[in-house]
Formats: C-alpha cells, sequence, structure tokens
C-alpha cells in the first residue's frame, strides 16, 4: 500500500508548470510526442521533467513494459513504457495512472528519460 510522502513531509515541493511551448520527444529519428500542452514538473531535489498530455503521445510507437512498477512517494505508483519495437523492453518512459491528490493533474501524462528520448522545446 501506498503511503504518502507528504505524511512526513508536508512541505516538500513537486510543482507542476503547464506549459504552451511546443515540446517534442524523439527516440532516434521517429517522433513518439509532439505538443504543445506539456507539464514541467519540477521536484525538489530533482531536474526538471516533461510530462506529454496523452493524447500528444504516438501510444501506437509504445508497449507497457509488464510488471515494472516503482513508486515515489510524492507522486504515487509509476507503471513503465518501452520502444514498440524493443525486444529488450528497456524502459523509456512512464505514468502515473492513479497519482497522489497533491499531483492529480499529472493523471495519465507520460514523461521520457531524457537520457534515452531527445527532448526539444521551442521558444
Amino acid at each position: 500500500m501506498l503511503v504518502s510522502g507528504y505524511i512526513d513531509r508536508p512541505d516538500y515541493r513537486v510543482d507542476l508548470l503547464p506549459r504552451t511551448n511546443r515540446v517534442v520527444a524523439r527516440l532516434g529519428n521517429q517522433v513518439i510526442a509532439d505538443s504543445d500542452r506539456a507539464v514541467v514538473v519540477d521536484e525538489q531535489g530533482h531536474g526538471l521533467v516533461w510530462y506529454f498530455h496523452p493524447q500528444d503521445v504516438r501510444l501506437d510507437l509504445l508497449a507497457a513494459v509488464a510488471g515494472k512498477t516503482s513508486i515515489c512517494p510524492f507522486k504515487g505508483e509509476a507503471t513503465y513504457f518501452a520502444a514498440a519495437d524493443d525486444a529488450a523492453v528497456t524502459p523509456i518512459g512512464w505514468t502515473y495512472a492513479k497519482p497522489l491528490v497533491q499531483v492529480a493533474a499529472l493523471k495519465g501524462y507520460i514523461a521520457f528519460y531524457q537520457d534515452r528520448v531527445a527532448i526539444t522545446v521551442a521558444a
């Protein structure tokens, strides 16, 4: 059972910052996400992470990584995606299907590892 980290750390910051910049995610030469409604997550002690609206992600190019989950005490339980054609099933992104109430706006949004997927942001 997930225990919220906000119980012990009500001051912990996870700021969700909606943006209208065009943000594109590429895996090699393939665009896997293209959005003008992405959210930047600025979490205390972490680097900035772009989360893409699920309707702006090419879900047909992704496959769920069966059995791989992780718990963030400040966001919830994450599930993972790999490229659909990756036989090794190396995770390239994740989502929170049921985020904690403090970050409820992240529900369904998809983030990508920035060392595995190239993210570009237009001005």
